[in-house]
């Protein structure tokens, strides 16, 4: 990945910017996204104090123009793009029934359209340098989780997404990548939306030992190294995928009941 221009997605924070630090360490030049434009900053002085080159754009990857900025932007300034990894993403947490239909557009637009809005506009130089399209999906993306309807409808979009974006960029020696990381300690869980749309504020599992964003990071760039199709990560993702395709009911009272003892559990 030495001198790849990689452009990351909801990079100031989380996964992303453990991406960003792991990617860069190895020589990739960086170009990360996000709304918060002090986030964007304060991890650009961090990670450029590291010896990596990095820049930060101010983009909501809602809107479709600003994706073409970014694109714009990471040519203008590098001259190219290498590989695209659509990482911003939100979550939720509430019973479908009680959810405002705006929460569920709400997420669909970050997690599913932005990666589409992001690739199209990416995807002309990627596949001109048999690039990657990387997408940060989640367990939740093959196995439904009960008061996150909306979080899992957006990621199995996505998976879909670029299952069909793999084969048709396969002739062209286009990499995509699926990244499914279960459950990482991030900010994911306390930024995520409830029934009205509001964050929720804290988190309702045990972050400490969950994988961290710089272990998950690590196996990302490694799968893209790789060029891998698929990338399954923590024991117990890989068990509720191995659970929900071959003891699809026995998943469905596992899942549920795992989830129902959260704290202040919505059912």
């Amino acid at each position: 990945m030495k001198d790849k221009v990689v452009i990351i997605t909801g990079g100031s924070s989380g996964i992303g910017k453990a991406l960003a630090a792991v990617f860069g360490a190895h020589g990739s030049k960086i170009l990360i996204t996000g709304r918060n434009q002090q986030e964007l900053d304060k991890t650009v002085d961090e990670l450029s104090a590291m010896g990596i080159s990095i820049l930060a754009f101010r983009a909501d990857v809602r809107i479709e123009e600003d994706n073409k900025r970014m694109a714009d932007e990471a040519i203008n300034r590098f001259g190219t793009i290498d590989v695209l990894i659509n990482n911003a993403g939100i979550s939720m947490r509430a019973l479908f029934e009680e959810t405002d239909v705006d929460v569920i557009k709400e997420i669909m637009s970050t997690n599913f359209f932005g990666a589409v809005y992001a690739t199209k506009y990416c995807l002309p130089e990627i596949i001109r340098n048999k690039g990657s399209v990387i997408g940060i999906s989640s367990i939740a993306g093959i196995r439904g989780l009960p008061g996150r309807t909306g979080y899992s409808a957006s990621k199995f979009a996505l998976n879909g997404f670029l299952e069909a974006l793999r084969l048709e960029l396969s002739p062209k020696g286009t990499h995509v990548l699926t990244a499914c990381p279960g459950f990482t300690s991030t900010s994911i869980r306390t930024r995520a939306l409830t029934k009205d749309g509001s964050a929720q504020g804290e988190s309702p599992r045990q972050e400490n030992g969950m994988m961290t964003a710089e272990e998950c990071a690590a196996y990302i760039y490694a799968a893209t190294v790789k060029r891998r199709r698929v990338l399954i990560l923590t024991a117990l993702g890989k068990l509720a995928v191995f659970m929900n395709k071959w003891f699809p009911g026995l998943a469905d009272k596992l899942v549920f009941n795992i989830m129902a003892k959260e704290p202040n559990s919505p059912f």
